[in-house]
């Protein structure tokens, strides 16, 4: 099933705050994106109806294998492009981040296999 960008960027951030707080519920979520809670609760009510995540009777969001493999891949690829445009192409540390949130969900697998690869080669990844 292919995910909207913003079904990825909620895997990415459901990912990103279980690494960092142990657990995670919809509040933190719409902390850190800066969303209501009406936008988050809509976003987990689609993610759980398409098998990404699971709302635990307590509150928690655990994602499930196929949504912790989208979530890890995004994250992989917004940290690969980061770094690329920061340390490769130049660009401010922020600004680099904010063009990869862009950048990493219509990228092509061959530009970004090309992106990882270059920096392999270069002792960047």
């Amino acid at each position: 099933m292919s995910l909207l960008e913003s079904g990825e960027n909620y895997l990415e951030t459901i990912l990103i705050l279980t690494k960092r707080n142990g657990s995670v519920r919809s509040i933190d979520v719409a902390n850190e994106m800066d969303f209501t809670k009406a936008s988050v609760s809509r976003a987990m009510s689609i993610l759980k109806r398409d098998n990404y995540i699971i709302m635990e009777p307590d509150g928690r969001i655990v994602l499930t294998k196929e949504g912790a493999k989208k979530a890890a891949a995004v994250l992989d690829r917004h940290v690969t492009l980061s770094r690329f445009i920061n340390e490769v192409l130049g660009v401010d540390e922020e600004i680099a981040a904010k063009d990869a949130c862009r950048i990493e969900h219509i990228i092509s697998p061959e530009t970004y296999s090309g992106i990882k690869q270059l920096l392999e080669r270069e002792g960047k990844h």
